[in-house]
């Protein structure tokens, strides 16, 4: 479905995406455990980084959080998030459903100052300011979660293909 939005992209936009493609292999080489980026154009592109990550250890999220920041431009982020492999990055709604349900405040965000990109009109200061790391990584018992992880809730296909075929039958 195509949607309008509200604010145009910045011209440099598609050029940045084209930038996250090329940048991905390099990234590669100083942080192999990522496994794909997303650098989405409401943020301006360069301002946010979302990362999937075939996790191995506890902290394995933020380890990457602290890469990133640690490597070449990708420093200026502002806002780094870290999920899980199986996690469809390029979806916002399923990286914000990652978040919201597997982040918990206390132990997963790092906030820190640092550089940021010179553009950025919400820092106190020109070039330096707030930034801040989502590990929305699932947990285990290394990274204080002693309880099982939940499965996620899958509708049942068939149920999906009824209330698809009848969406319109139904208001919204």
């Amino acid at each position: 479905m195509l949607s309008i939005q509200p604010r145009p992209p910045q011209e440099d936009a598609y050029l940045g995406k084209a930038t996250e493609r090329i940048f991905l292999p390099l990234l590669q080489m100083v942080a192999p455990d990522v496994i794909d980026m997303d650098m989405p154009i409401e943020g301006v592109f360069h301002n946010n980084v979302i990362v999937k990550i075939r996790k191995r250890f506890p902290g394995h999220g933020k380890k990457v959080i602290n890469t990133i920041w640690g490597t070449g431009m990708l420093m200026l982020s502002k806002f780094v998030v870290v999920c899980d492999e199986d996690v469809n990055i390029h979806d916002y709604s399923e990286v914000t459903w990652k978040v919201m349900n597997h982040v918990d405040p206390q132990r997963d965000v790092v906030i820190m100052d640092g550089p940021l990109d010179i553009l950025d009109h919400s820092c106190p200061q020109i070039g330096f300011g707030g930034k801040m790391g989502i590990d929305a990584t699932r947990k285990g018992p290394g990274e204080g979660f002693n309880r099982p992880w939940p499965d996620e809730i899958r509708m049942d296909p068939q149920v999906q293909r009824k209330v698809d075929g009848r969406w319109n039958e139904y208001g919204f």
